[in-house]
């Protein structure tokens, strides 16, 4: 019976979330510019559950390179208390990337997150544990987008 089930999944190219069927030119890569040791690492955890290789500087040029230029976190007003402090905001996370191969750009690319935060000024300590949260959250969003572009992008 599972073999039936099993087989019916394949049929239908059903896949397990973040499993890829990866491009050749995408087996290993090199991460280059990270600033944040956060984004570093949600990157590298990201492209090793998608099956991709990350290797060190020291590997040979023709390596396919994920250059972050920046990772920035934004923040929007949406609401205010009537006393005029800040009730609400909109975070946006966002990443700007190139991939180079062979010393050439090959491709730019952008990610963005964005979700609402409530803020309250009487639990102040809680409301920035719970804002580390979700900007950690947006993070490991952003670079799950960021590995089915690549993947979307360079697929033969």
């Amino acid at each position: 019976m599972s073999l039936l089930f099993l087989s019916g999944l394949n049929g239908c190219s059903f896949q397990l979330r973040d499993s890829y069927q990866l491009p050749t030119n995408l087996q290993a890569v090199r991460l280059d510019s990270i600033d944040s040791l956060e984004l570093e690492a949600s990157l590298t955890q990201r492209l090793l559950t998608a099956g991709i290789q990350v290797v060190d500087a020291s590997t040979s040029a023709s390596t396919t390179i994920i250059r972050v230029l920046s990772d920035q976190l934004e923040r929007r007003t949406l609401s205010l208390f009537e006393s005029g402090q800040v009730a609400e905001y909109e975070l946006i996370y966002q990443i700007n990337y190139q991939v180079i191969r062979e010393g050439k750009t090959e491709y730019d690319g952008q990610v963005e997150v964005a979700r609402d935060y409530q803020d309250d000024p009487n639990f102040a300590l809680a409301k920035t544990r719970e804002r580390e949260l979700l900007v950690s959250e947006m993070r490991d969003e952003a670079t799950r987008r960021l590995v089915r572009q690549l993947i979307s992008e360079f697929s033969d």
